[in-house]
This record gives C-alpha cells, structure tokens and sequence, in this order.
C-alpha cells in the first residue's frame, strides 16, 4: 500500500502505484483537512464574488452566474472541455495522470468535497482508466481538456477503459458498485485546473528515462568489452579530474560492470611496452573512435538531466496546481496562476533532447559494430552466414537510424511555442502536455534503437564465441536476452524479436547492480 496525503510522495512510490499496481490509501488525517477545507470554501464563498464559484470561467469571469445555476455551472465546464482528439493515451498513462491529481487535490487547498478523492482512488485502485485524448491541452489553466475527460467520468458520463475494453462510464460503474460524483461546490474546476496530466506522464517518463540510461549503460560497457577497448576512459584517475557528478557516476558503473571482464585492456600492458615503439604502424588501435571512449562524457549529462527532471516534476507532483488556492489555514482564497506548467514543460524538454542523445549515441555505437571497415573484428553487418547471401543485421540498421532521425526532429522544444488563445486570456501558455507526450514518444522510440543495439552486440558475441570472458553483469544480460532472441545464421523477419526485447526493456526491473533511485539534490552538480 501507498498512502497518500500528509507526506510527499517519492518518484519510487508513484513507480510502486503506476507499475507494481500498489494499493492507494488515503490518509486519514489528510482527508479531515479535504473536508475541513471543503466546509470552510461552502461558508466562505457565500455573499462574495470568487472566480469559478459564481462567475464564468477564464475571459467569461466577467459574467455573474445566478445562485440557481451555481451546481449546473461546474457540470458544463467539464462537459463542453470534454474536447480532446488524436489518439487516445495509453491505460497505464492516464493512471499516471489520476495520481498526479489525486495527490495535489489531497494537499487539501482545492476546496472539493472528499467524495472527490475517494472516488479518485477507487478508480486507479480498481484499474479503471478514463478514456483521455492526447490532443487539447496548452498547459495553462492547467490540462484542462484532459482532465476534463477524467471529470467526465468522474460524474459518470464518457467512457473508460476497463481490462482492456472500451465502455461506457455508466456500465462499468454499475458493474463495480461506484457512485458518480456529485458537484458539491467546485470540483468542476478544481478537477481541471491544474498540471496533472503533464505531471503525471512526466513521472512516467522519468521512471522510463531511468531504465533507458540504465540499458545505455550496460550495452556501451557491453561494445567496449566485446572491441577489447582500453579500460582507461572510465577509469577513476581520469573521470575525477572532471567535476561533474554524472560523468562520475556513469564512470562507476563502467567500472562495476566490466570489474571482472576477461575481455577489457589494460593500456599500460598493451601500448607502454617498449616493443610497441619499433613499429611504423601500430597494429592495436591507439584511442578508440568517440561513441566507445566518451561514454561518460555524453551519457553523464543525460544522468544529470534525470536527475534534475526527478527533482522539478516531483515538487510539481507534491504542489498545490489549481486556482484559487483555498487557504483555510489563513481564511482566504488567493487567485493566481499555480496551473501554469511552465516547469514541468522546460524539464520534459529538457529531457527529450538528452534523451535523443542517448539514442544518438546508441545509433553510432551500432553502425561501428556493423560496419567491418570500422571495427575490423566482425563481417559485414555482423553477418553469421554467407556473405552476399544472407544480410545478418542490415535490415535492422534501417529501422535504427529512421528512428533516432525522428527523435531529433522531435527535440524542438514545445516549452518556447507558446500561442495565445482563450480569447487572449491565455496570452503565454506552457504546452507542457504535449512536451509530455512527445517525451514519451522519443523514449519510446530509443528503447526501440537500444533492442536493436543489443541484437546485434549479441549476434558480435557469438561470433566472436567469447561468452567465457565475458564480465558476471555482461553474462547475466546475455544469458537473459538470449531466452527471448535466439542466435541466428539464416535471413528471418525480425520484427518479432525487436518487439520483445523492446518490452523486456521497457517492463523488466533493471538486470544489471546498479540503481539510479532518487537522487537528492545535493548530488546533482
């Protein structure tokens, strides 16, 4: 179990409710301040003009709603947002984003009543996901078309997703025994005003961006060893005289990952002899091309980037995201723009353009393993069978640098493309959920890119028939991969095996020692 309320939640314990399908309990205490908080708005609000209690809603706020109307109000503020388009996001995505909500509605200064909250948790402990579009939403006042959609469901209209089936809100509730929420006061607005559906697929993000450094780790330590490349690069002496934390971390991974490889040279033992100096033209090769010697360097960055990602979307996750803020601790209600996603936005830029590195890095790392007149160790395209006859892992190659073309065409950031709309009320949004979702889309994309690196690191250790010097972190990897991706000689299709390895990467807890977890702000340089 999780609980939830009266303590911030930990990018480890969102990872535990979104993937490990941990209960969500709400905490007692908590849930005493959502109902002392919902009483103190009902009696504060009367005889005052407060913006979406009895007013419009953004450049509408002008226009005084009748008492009469005042229930009805919220009611069409969720139906006619309830415009979203495109695909629809991913099951897994919109519990991401049912979290991120609940947990900011539980700071309790969103003056719902606590019906809100507990029919929140029903629904993400039950695995009942709103049917929410990718399209809609700018990112100031918040998400407001997507969680519009889960607002819709919430007052039992729409449709969800339950075990893997479209269906109507209305029969799966009744199926379950739940209750459609009941507008009390304001849980219209305090539904949708705020950063939730940004936060939460940016947590996912995070988690995922996690495990693809963890793979781009293993498979650049898995190329050098396979090479025999020096182990100088990710040496102690030389990381530690560059001050950034990521470049050292990655440095030590390196080094725990290849710390018993058979394979890795030492540089004084191979090119501080003597001897090598009578030779013209030296037969090992003095440095090694950029994609193998400056992994730290390159992915070091890219850690730092998660790290700082995990520290903004957290706080965004723990805050308070909609407006007005009711502040019962103060007796006021503050107006303002804590829906602007503005931070959220910047970090998923930020991190899909490290990411695409990673995929950059990736891809230059293959075409040195598949490209015989680099690497001077393996056939053309690692090819186990005839040459000119079967083509190994040329077809492959295609998919890979397609891919990562995409991703960095994708990289613009979302963040400075700002376009005023709301009749000009929104003047400067933060189009924080669609750098959200395109994050997601160029992870998903890299984890593509590395299945197709580790089909072929594994095809260049068979032929090499090196399993036996392999490091312990290295074997384990091949011997787990190879359960699902055979060697092979002969030409088959090879979509198959890509889609499995991908989901092994994606879905499978890390194989290799090492673990990023939360990373305090202190370690982050």
């Amino acid at each position: 179990m999780v609980h939830v309320g009266e303590r911030a939640l930990s990018l480890s314990d969102f990872s535990d409710i979104l993937f490990k399908e941990k209960e969500v309990v709400l905490n007692k205490s908590a849930l005493e301040k959502v109902e002392v908080n919902f009483n103190f708005l009902k009696s504060f609000s009367s005889n005052k003009l407060i913006y979406g209690i009895n007013t419009g809603f953004g450049p509408m706020a002008q226009y005084k709603v009748s008492e009469s109307n005042l229930l009805q109000l919220q009611y069409n503020l969720i139906r006619s947002h309830s415009s979203g388009s495109g695909n629809l996001m991913s099951p897994i995505m919109v519990k991401a984003v049912m979290i991120a909500r609940l947990n900011s509605i539980m700071q309790a200064y969103s003056g719902v009543h606590p019906d809100t909250v507990q029919l929140l948790a029903t629904l993400i402990n039950k695995n009942v996901t709103p049917c929410i579009f990718e399209h809609g939403g700018v990112g100031a006042s918040g998400d407001l078309v997507q969680l519009a959609h889960l607002g819709l469901v919430l007052i039992g209209e729409g449709e969800v997703i339950y075990e893997g089936e479209i269906r109507p809100t209305s029969e799966v509730f009744n199926q379950l025994g739940i209750k459609p929420l009941t507008i009390h006061i304001r849980e219209g607005l305090a539904i949708l005003n705020g950063t939730s559906a940004m936060t939460g697929i940016g947590m996912a993000n995070i988690i995922q961006a996690q495990k693809l450094l963890e793979w781009s780790v293993l498979l650049s330590a898995m190329i050098n060893e396979v090479v025999e490349a020096f182990d100088d690069h990710y040496s102690l002496e030389l990381n530690a005289v560059k001050r950034h934390q990521g470049q050292n971390k990655i440095a030590a991974q390196l080094r725990d990952i290849l710390k018993d490889s058979k394979m890795i040279r030492s540089r004084s033992e191979h090119l501080y002899n003597p001897e090598n100096l009578n030779q013209e033209v030296f037969e090992d090769k003095v440095q090694e091309y950029y994609s193998l010697r400056c992994v730290t360097q390159v992915l070091g960055p890219i850690y730092d980037t998660i790290c700082q990602a995990e520290k903004v979307v957290v706080d965004e996750l723990n805050s308070v995201n909609d407006n007005p803020v009711i502040d019962h601790e103060n007796h006021n209600i503050f107006h303002g723009g804590n829906f602007h996603g503005d931070y959220v936005s910047l970090e998923m830029d930020k991190l899909k353009v490290a990411i695409t590195k990673l995929s950059m890095l990736s891809e230059r790392q293959l075409n040195y393993l598949l490209n015989e007149k680099l690497n001077q160790k393996f056939p053309p395209f690692v090819n186990h069978g005839i040459l000119g006859f079967n083509f190994g892992m040329q077809g492959m190659q295609f998919t890979a640098t397609s891919t990562v073309a995409e991703n960095q065409t994708m990289s613009f950031p979302m963040y400075v493309h700002s376009i005023p709309n709301n009749n000009d009320n929104q003047d400067i949004v933060s189009m924080g959920c669609n750098a959200a979702l395109m994050t997601k889309k160029v992870l998903e994309n890299s984890f593509e890119v590395l299945s197709i690196q580790m089909m072929t690191v594994l095809q260049a250790i068979d032929y090499l028939e090196c399993v036996p010097r392999l490091s312990t972190e290295t074997l384990n990897v091949y011997n787990q991969i190879r359960k699902i991706f055979p060697k092979f000689i002969e030409d088959k299709p090879k979509y198959k095996d890509l889609d499995r390895i991908k989901k092994y990467f994606e879905q499978s807890d890390p194989v290799i020692s090492f673990k990023m977890g939360n990373i305090p702000a202190s370690m982050i340089s």
